[in-house]
């Protein structure tokens, strides 16, 4: 239990050069924390609300000085008192506050702000490190270094080029512990670049650190990771495996899917036998958005037939939310949920839909946004929550290693932590 005496927020950039918030709570006792929210550009409907100013004049449109003034005024009088809270009341307090289902009134920026620099602070004040005092709010002592998927070539809402699919990851399996597995995706990641740039490809990167080369297709992509894995010296389908990240949402239209690269559309049983054919092509261990967020029987159908061999994470579909996950365990939707803060708005309910999904069998997938900042709160909440993956993004970029770096001081630090490789997916 703490005692807050005072809250502050700032206006801050993400990695796209757009406003976030950076909240800071102090302590009556002195400590401190500070957290800054990331904002994502493939974005599912039923996200809670990213509060933005809508001003022309200030940043496009996109500054979030309401959201700052929420902070100072509604949440910080209610939370600034003789009380003292743990994380579960003041995240109460924080939906109370908003009283609405998906924070329309304060911003899920606001709240999602000041519940993580809360925790940083009594983490502080209890003078144990950040993922130790998630791992108790989570009352778990299951903690872990998590299997990294880095999304190394980028398409779809990510990039300027052809490829329809979103992100194509590489995942180092085979490795026996966190640091190895970063070594693995750099040098990856570098034969990858080397590669590239032979062919006559851009090397620029995306929004998350991955090339973003003007490929002729899907196929093509995995082809130049398989390629890349091999030159970097590790064995593809047992050192290093695939993953997708479709974004199957930004391409459904009328009940189909069209992928421009290729000039196509597929109806939905048509595209999950797209998708089967690459898990026969390629070694992919996991399949994330693999279908719309709104096409409920084809995710069951695409369940039925790669759950058992295939990690099928739900992203738009499940939005961090309580409610759609457990649609998606009645009806066996997806087998994986992939989590991101700022889609529910604050730690304690982050930490309800992992423990909901851990108790149905399901995977947990850390991840940030393609907005994000060099703010590292979810390597600790991998770790914390035993979660077992983490998406962060490419291998340059530093708002996506420094989550990387983090999880590296923290295995230097806790020698005990185990690292599982492919046995977190499948």
């Amino acid at each position: 239990m703490s005692r807050i005496d005072g809250i502050r927020a700032l206006e801050v950039l993400d990695s796209r050069g757009s406003p976030t918030l950076e909240v800071e709570v102090s302590l009556a006792n002195g400590s401190t924390g500070r957290a800054m929210v990331p904002s994502g550009a493939s974005v599912g409907s039923n996200e809670a609300l990213e509060l933005r100013d809508g001003n022309s004049d200030r940043f496009f449109g996109k500054g979030v000085l309401d959201a700052i003034c929420h902070v100072h005024n509604e949440i910080q009088s209610a939370l600034v008192c003789e009380s003292s809270f743990n994380q579960s009341e003041l995240d109460s307090t924080l939906q109370e506050i908003d009283g609405t289902q998906n924070k329309t009134k304060l911003g899920a920026n606001a709240t999602l702000g000041v519940s993580l620099a809360f925790a940083r602070a009594e983490a502080q004040s209890t003078k144990v490190p950040l993922y130790e005092h998630i791992a108790s709010l989570n009352r778990t002592d299951d903690m872990r270094l998590p299997v990294p998927m880095m999304n190394v070539l980028n398409g779809g809402a990510h990039a300027n080029n052809r490829i329809d699919l979103q992100e194509f990851m590489i995942v180092p399996t085979g490795m026996n512990d966190f640091s190895s597995a970063i070594r693995c995706g750099a040098e990856v990641f570098h034969c990858l670049k080397n590669a590239l740039s032979a062919d006559g490809h851009s090397t620029a990167v995306g929004d998350e650190g991955g090339f973003a080369p003007d490929l002729d297709s899907d196929e093509s992509a995995l082809a130049y990771l398989a390629d890349a894995i091999e030159r970097a010296g590790y064995k593809l389908g047992s050192d290093v495996h695939l993953a997708l990240d479709c974004a199957a949402t930004e391409f459904h239209s009328d009940g189909d899917y069209f992928l421009q690269g290729q000039s196509k559309s597929y109806t939905s049983r048509q595209y999950c036998d797209y998708l089967a054919e690459l898990v026969v092509q390629f070694p992919i261990v996991s399949i994330e958005d693999g279908l719309a967020e709104e096409d409920w029987n084809a995710w069951r159908q695409l369940t039925a037939r790669l759950g058992s061999r295939v990690q099928l994470v739900g992203d738009d579909i499940f939005v961090t939310n309580p409610k759609f996950l457990q649609k998606g365990i009645e009806l066996k939707v997806a087998n994986s949920i992939l989590i991101k803060v700022n889609q529910i708005g604050t730690l304690t309910e982050t930490l309800e839909v992992i423990q909901l999904a851990k108790s149905f069998g399901y995977n947990t997938v850390i991840s940030h946004r393609s907005g994000d900042t060099e703010d590292t709160f979810i390597a600790d909440l991998a770790v914390g929550t035993g979660a077992g993956q983490i998406k962060s993004g490419s291998l340059c970029r530093s708002e996506r290693t420094s989550k990387y770096n983090r999880l590296i001081r923290i295995e230097a630090d806790a020698s005990h932590l185990d690292y599982r490789g492919l046995r977190e997916i499948i």
